[in-house]
């Protein structure tokens, strides 16, 4: 179990890395999708200390509903100010990685910064 914790948490800091990278070189499409996947690491880094795992494989849906349902509003173990940060950060991947539609600086900064 420690060893996937450092897994996702070593993923969940590369992605960060990797948003600011491409923020910086203005692929703000990148960077959306990057700040999702840095959330949704992290997110499952939550869940595995806290002992929560699916029973195959890792969904987002399953991360959403755990991370915000058990992690925020049951256990209290982060601040309700996170209830969003998964949905909102997928919500502009989605548009970067799916819809006929551009990311801008301003998105991108501030998902880099819901991300952080």
């Amino acid at each position: 179990m420690e060893h996937d914790i450092a897994i996702y948490l070593t993923k969940a800091v590369e992605s960060l890395l990797t948003a600011e990278t491409e923020s910086i070189n203005g692929r703000y499409n990148s960077c959306a999708n990057r700040c999702y996947y840095a959330c949704f690491q992290a997110a499952i880094t939550a869940l595995l200390i806290e002992g929560i795992r699916p029973a195959g494989q890792w969904n987002h849906q399953f991360v959403h509903a755990q991370f915000v349902g058990v992690l925020i509003n049951q256990r209290k173990r982060y601040d309700t100010e996170l209830r969003r940060v998964l949905s909102d950060n997928q919500s502009l991947r989605d548009k970067a990685d799916y819809r006929p539609e551009l990311v801008t600086a301003t998105q991108a900064s501030r998902a880099l910064r819901r991300t952080r």
